[in-house]
Order: structure tokens, then C-alpha cells, then sequence
């Protein structure tokens, strides 16, 4: 098979290719490597190879040839976000105070991965500190959009967003606060699952998640197609399911959607991609209804209120003495915070958003799914502060204010590719279910993926590197 066909496979593919002996291990690690000479120059995607690459997948093909039981993601390579520790492999956060910073052990997610079979490709790129929406730091530099260079892949799993688009690796895994998953799956025409938090463990990432933080914050797969997520996810939780999205039967069930959140204005190509997104679902046999959920309007201000004062508690300790050493991003946040900061929010906040996640559950009984844009824009340049919206101008910040409520609710979501803007950037949507219903959204967001096309190759890069 032609290492081109090999690199664009999906990980359910090469994983049955792999075990029919049909490709072998060291042939699918050797095309990742050749692609990702060619393109990753152009877009600062994978900021660490693993050394032990070659002898990883020699490994596993001898396994196969012992006739070893092997896991669904034998001799599969996995890349793995900047902020996630693994053993041997330098872990950096962005931050130059872990430049050279070599983890003893693997991240317990990393750790499932290797039991699972897979094999170790590299580190993505990612902010310092898992910080803004744009992926760029001072120790590797900015990644692109493999759809348009002169623009972010997002952050703060840009870094991971951008390889897989570009087929640089078939599947990896990212880390969400604020939409750190889904915003660079939006950017970059891929699929990525934010699940509920505590579902898969967050130990071995930096930074940490005290406090509060643990209500929103997550790891979670990203990948080309809706099926590997549902695949990564079944080994990052320990899943007994299939290893593709169950063929739930969704006829009938009631999906609710909106594109205005009370907050945010959306541009009519997000609007349009949401309606798409909404008439495939209908077109299999669910219920729509245009309708916005309680409570989401008053999310981006509880995100605030319970996430970025713990964040920036966090980050002072963090640079304590070596503040100097900060990036521009992480040093405005020291400067502008202050000493006195509470790690945790008051009483009252944390009333207030219990007793609105209580509302929007009781009405999700009767709405078990809901569409809605992943931000108000597809991918904005590079530097950017602001984006316009509908002729007038608002935060990058407040842009994703959709993606911000589900960790302010703690409600997992699907994000699969539901469009694109006349400029050709891609524009994802959300699939939102209750708590714990991971394998449903992924359903349902299979059937997006199948009714609207998915993952499109980024012309755009083969043609700047011809």
C-alpha cells in the first residue's frame, strides 16, 4: 500500500490492517514519519518524535509474529498533547521552565494506550500553559491551520488538531477546559470528544486541575473520524463496548438545537452548518426542535467565576520566582491577577451554577441531545485579540462562550465537521448528551459525519508543499 493510502487511513483501519497482517507496524510508522518530514515544517505541528519510535513498532510486529493476544490499537501510532506526561519523552507545557523536562512515568491515559497496543508517536504542539485559544509558545514557536497557514489551529490542542487534519497521525489526545478539544477539532475539520469529567483520569497532566477545576477539565481523543474517537474512548475509559459507535436506534428521540446563546452571535456559515448538522439528525429519525437550553446564556460569566481565578491561583504558584521566564500570555494573567485571589469561588457561585445544571438536566430528560455551534467563527489569523461577527467586533474570549457552558455544566460533546465557509475553512458543530452518555453523542454524531461527509482532506497544504 502506498505510504500516502497508509497515513490517511483511519485508526480503525490500520488497526485491522495490523492485525491481518496486511501492513505491518514498522511500514505505518515509517509513512507517518516520511509524511510528517514533508509537511510538519509548514505547520509546527509535532514538536517531539519519539526516539524509540522504529523500535516500538519493530516491537509490536514481533508480537503479531509470536501470536500474542494484542489490543485493539496494536502497533496503531497515537500522538499525545504537549501537557500530558510520558515516560522518557519530554513534557513541556509550553512553558520554558519545562523545556527539558523528562517525565519517569507515563500519564495513566498513556499508560492504557500502550496496554491497548498502541504505539508512541510524538508530542504536539500546545499554548504554555494550556492557556488562550491559539497555540504558539516561546519554546517551539506557532502551529497553523493546515487549511490556511496564515491562521491558528487553536488551542489549546492545537498542536494535535493540526497533525491529524493533516494526516501527520491518525488519532491523539488533547485536554479541554474551555473547548481546548473541540475549538481546534472546529478549526481544523476533525472530530474530537469532550467526555464528562472524571470519566477518564486526568493524573500526569500539567497543569494540574484543583479545586474547582475539576468540575470542567478533561482528557479526551481527537481524530479524523467519529469512529476512532469511539474506539480511543473505549480504552481511555476502560469500555467494554465496540470498538465503533453502537448503532443506538436515535428515531424518534428529541434533539434540541439553537445558534444564539443569549451571549454570542454566531456568522450565518456557523448558522447554516448547525441546520445542517440538525436536518441529518432528522433525516435518521429525530425529533428537532429549535429551542435553547436553560441557563446557557450565563455560563461564559460562571466560567470566569469558577475557573479562571483557580487557573490564575494555579499559574502564580506555578512561575513563583521565575515570573520573568513567562510568555506574553502567561505573564499578562501574573500581572493583571491578583496575589489575594481565592483558589475557590464563593458559596454563591457555586449554588448558582448547581442549581442552573440541575435545570438544564431536568429538561434534558425530555432532550437528551442538543446541536450547537462550537464558537461564533471558524478559524480567525494568527494574533488575533478580536473577531468580527455580523459587523461587529467581540473577544476572542467571548467567542466561544458555547464551548465554555459544557464545562461550566460538565455535559460531554461530540464535535464533528458540519460545514465550511466560503474560504474553504471548516466548521464544526457540537453534539451534546447528558452525563455519562458518551456513547449515545457519538451515535448521533456518526450520523452527522455520514450524512455531511466529515473529515476533508486540506488541499491547501499538498498544494504549498508541491
Amino acid at each position: 500500500m502506498h505510504p500516502n493510502e497508509l497515513t490517511e487511513l483511519s485508526a480503525h483501519e490500520l488497526a485491522g490492517l495490523i492485525r491481518s497482517r496486511q501492513v505491518s507496524p514498522v511500514e505505518v510508522a515509517d509513512a507517518y514519519l516520511n509524511r510528517i518530514a514533508r509537511f510538519n515544517p509548514s505547520l509546527n505541528a509535532i514538536v517531539s518524535l519519539a526516539p524509540d519510535l522504529r523500535n516500538q513498532a519493530l516491537e509490536a510486529e514481533a508480537a503479531l509474529l509470536r501470536g500474542e493476544v494484542i489490543g485493539p490499537l496494536h502497533g496503531v501510532p497515537i500522538t499525545i498533547k504537549d501537557t500530558i506526561e510520558t515516560a522518557g519523552l519530554r513534557t513541556t507545557s509550553g512553558s520554558r521552565l519545562r523545556a527539558d523536562y523528562l517525565p519517569a512515568t507515563d500519564a495513566t491515559v498513556v499508560q492504557r494506550l500502550k496496554a491497548a497496543g498502541a504505539v508512541i508517536l510524538g508530542k504536539t504542539n500546545t499554548p504554555e500553559m494550556a492557556i488562550p485559544y491559539e497555540t504558539d509558545n516561546l519554546i517551539f514557536g506557532r502551529t497553523n491551520n493546515p487549511y490556511d497557514l496564515r491562521r491558528t489551529s487553536g488551542g489549546s490542542s492545537g498542536g494535535e488538531a493540526s497533525a491529524i487534519a493533516a494526516c501527520l497521525s491518525p488519532a491523539g489526545l488533547g485536554s479541554d477546559l474551555s473547548g481546548s478539544i473541540r475549538v481546534p477539532a472546529h478549526f481544523c475539520g476533525i472530530a474530537g470528544l469532550r467526555p464528562t469529567s472524571g470519566r477518564i483520569p486526568m493524573d500526569g497532566h500539567m497543569p494540574g486541575t484543583p479545586g474547582t477545576l475539576s468540575f470542567g477539565a478533561c482528557i479526551g481523543p481527537l481524530a479524523r473520524h467519529v469512529k476512532d474517537l469511539s474506539l480511543l474512548f473505549n480504552v481511555l475509559a476502560q469500555q467494554n463496548a465496540e470498538t465503533v459507535p453502537a448503532r443506538f436506534d436515535l428515531a424518534g428521540l428529541r434533539v434540541g438545537w439553537y445558534d444564539y446563546d443569549g451571549v454570542t452571535p454566531v456568522s450565518a456559515e456557523t448558522g447554516i452548518a448547525v441546520r445542517s448538522g440538525m436536518n441529518a439528525l432528522a433525516s435518521a429519525g429525530m425529533v428537532t426542535a429549535e429551542e435553547r437550553p436553560p441557563g446557557v446564556e450565563y455560563a461564559s460569566r460562571l466560567w470566569i467565576s469558577l475557573f479562571a481565578k483557580t487557573s490564575a491561583v494555579e499559574l502564580r504558584r506555578f512561575y513563583r520566582g521565575r515570573e520573568v521566564e513567562a510568555g506574553p500570555a502567561a505573564r499578562r494573567i501574573l500581572e493583571t491577577s491578583s496575589e489575594t485571589l481565592f483558589a475557590s469561588p464563593d458559596s454563591e457561585v457555586l449554588r448558582e451554577r448547581n442549581n442552573l445544571r440541575e435545570q438544564l438536566l431536568e429538561w434534558m430528560e425530555t432532550t437528551p441531545f442538543i446541536v450547537a455551534p462550537v464558537g461564533a467563527t471558524a478559524a480567525f489569523e494568527h494574533g488575533a485579540q478580536r473577531v468580527d461577527v455580523g459587523g461587529g467586533s467581540i473577544s476572542v474570549f467571548r467567542a466561544f462562550s458555547y464551548s465554555q457552558a459544557l464545562n461550566v455544566f460538565d455535559l460531554p460533546s461530540v464535535v464533528v465537521r458540519a460545514g465550511q465557509t466560503a474560504s474553504g475553512l471548516p466548521i464544526g458543530v457540537q453534539v451534546i448528551g447528558r452525563p455519562y452518555a458518551e456513547e449515545a453523542i457519538l451515535a448521533a454524531a456518526a450520523i452527522i459525519e455520514e450524512g455531511l461527509g466529515g473529515w476533508q482532506p486540506p488541499l491547501v497544504l499538498e498544494a504549498a508543499s508541491s
